[in-house]
């Protein structure tokens, strides 16, 4: 296990790596659906906070395998073995989501991590073993992540022999993620890892599709839901294509930058791109969630408020296109997003359901996909006058004084 070259050509996700992932959009979609549920309840707020944290642990173990893989993708027997004691780790996880975001029992959820990240570990240990030049880096990875894990199982036991107040479960809970983000910065110090920008780019790029694909699901479940309650409703219908919609302008808003090219030209600044990435993947599973209680409420009345069941949707948008704009413009020369239309249609976009309870659930989310197509227009015609006004000839005087 040797580390990859870092400008390897035609470098691209391997079959591995596909089936990883989708192990992860088990893992997304049990999240998402107990979000809902949540919301649909009127307990939006309470289910939050077990949110960001199940969607934590799926995050970040899915975040540190991509990285190692880019740089130590062997592709071998014992690659392929241990990759897939992650992937078991993932579907445990997955069966804890339930109980974890609902009830707080974080037991199985435990579990499941410590299996993904202890298999991560036999990786790191290995790669230490066999790549004498990147020994120190490897073997920090190995020592931070395994001492995390004791830190994991012993607040959840804790927690378990009713030790933990309840006011500490939270500070406890961002004390070991903020140093599990802590381990990559330090272990890295020795010898940085020769991850591949371009692949890395195309591995973002492939989770932020398939957190797109679980929006659509978790849509489709709200108009199964719709569907079963009684006939077809304007509202619904409204709702429905309004959300396909929001969701084609999002990802077209995504792949505007080349991200590839923006890694490649700063590593440096890959860090607060990859874990930007957080708030992004966290905001498109969350903007599934609404979208299908925004569906669903069109069939039946639920717990929530027209008032929740607006800023479910209009939350999750306005934090994709703030964390758009703010995570790309760190790897790009100019950024193609701009800041004041941006933040224009983030203000709009959190004003608006407000108006709900005059105007409906249908007609915000409406307006929220018209605000993001409309961004869609003006970016792409803004980069493109740009782009003429790069590439015209310059003026004749200018042209003679250059020559």
């Amino acid at each position: 296990m040797s580390a990859r070259p870092i400008d390897e050509p035609h470098r691209v996700s391997s079959q591995l790596e596909l089936l990883f992932d989708l192990t992860f959009v088990v893992a997304v979609a049990a999240a998402t659906a107990q979000l809902a549920h949540n919301i649909a309840g009127g307990h939006g707020l309470a289910g939050v906070v077990p949110f960001l944290e199940v969607f934590f642990a799926i995050w970040w173990a899915w975040m540190n395998f991509t990285w190692f893989a880019s740089s130590y993708d062997t592709d071998d027997v014992a690659y392929r073995l241990l990759t897939m004691v992650q992937m078991a780790g993932v579907l445990v996880l997955a069966a804890g989501v339930p109980a974890g975001a609902g009830r707080g029992d974080f037991g199985v959820v435990t579990l499941g991590y410590v299996i993904m990240r202890m298999a991560l570990v036999a990786q790191w240990l290995r790669a230490g073993l066999e790549d004498p030049a990147s020994r120190r880096t490897a073997l920090r990875y190995a020592l931070g992540i395994s001492i995390l894990q004791v830190g994991w199982i012993l607040r959840f036991l804790v927690a378990e022999a009713g030790a933990l107040p309840s006011w500490c479960e939270l500070p406890s809970f961002v004390f070991l993620a903020v140093v599990e983000l802590m381990v990559p910065l330090w272990a890295e110090r020795a010898r940085a890892t020769n991850w591949h920008p371009h692949h890395i780019a195309e591995r973002y790029g492939l989770f932020t599709i398939i957190l797109l694909g679980e929006s659509v699901l978790a849509a489709s479940r709200g108009v199964e839901g719709a569907l079963g309650a009684g006939e077809v409703t304007s509202p619904f219908v409204v709702i429905a294509v309004s959300g396909l919609v929001l969701l084609f302008a999002l990802w077209w808003l995504y792949f505007l930058v080349q991200a590839g090219e923006g890694l490649s030209d700063r590593r440096h600044r890959s860090y607060l791109w990859g874990y930007g990435h957080y708030g992004i993947f966290a905001a498109l599973a969350a903007l599934g969630a609404g979208l299908e209680v925004a569906v669903e409420q069109t069939g039946h009345e639920l717990g929530a408020s027209p008032l929740t069941l607006g800023y479910a949707v209009a939350i999750p948008v306005a934090l994709c296109l703030t964390l758009f704009w703010a995570v790309h413009a760190r790897i790009v020369a100019e950024p193609v997003m701009f800041p004041a239309v941006v933040l224009g249609c983030v203000t709009t976009i959190l004003l608006l359901p407000l108006a709900t309870p005059w105007i409906g659930v249908a007609a915000v989310v409406g307006a929220i996909a018209g605000i993001c197509v409309l961004l869609v227009a003006v970016t792409i015609a803004a980069n493109a006058d740009r782009g003429r006004r790069w590439n015209a000839p310059a003026p004749p005087q200018l042209r003679g004084a250059v020559n």
